[in-house]
């Protein structure tokens, strides 16, 4: 998967499209991520001994196609390639200005 955890991402399509935001979370074996603040969504949460119950906001998984990684450098929102370097390490690189993502 491209995406990795604490990169800036657009999303693409959705109620949320336009955003920005980091991602929380990734799940490559369902190819979903999660984006702090987007694809917020109320759950129903019953009281334990711990702590009171009631209706939470939590953000929802999406998928990983409809969301893009921001260069960090130039700002714009692209999928990033993968460079391999001669020793084997590979490197994402965006695709619009050649710099690495970190």
């Amino acid at each position: 998967m491209i995406i990795k955890k604490k990169d800036t991402v657009l999303v693409l399509s959705g109620k949320d499209k336009g955003k920005k935001g980091e991602v929380k979370s990734v799940n490559p074996s369902k190819n979903k991520v999660v984006v702090v603040g987007i694809n917020m969504i109320s759950k129903h949460v019953k009281p334990s001994q711990n702590k009171q119950g009631g209706i939470t906001k939590m953000e929802a998984p999406l998928d990983a196609s409809n969301v893009a990684v921001v260069c960090g450098k130039c700002k714009k929102a692209m999928t990033p390639k993968i460079q391999v370097a001669a020793d084997g390490t590979k490197t994402r690189v965006c695709r619009k200005c050649n710099e690495p993502i970190i």
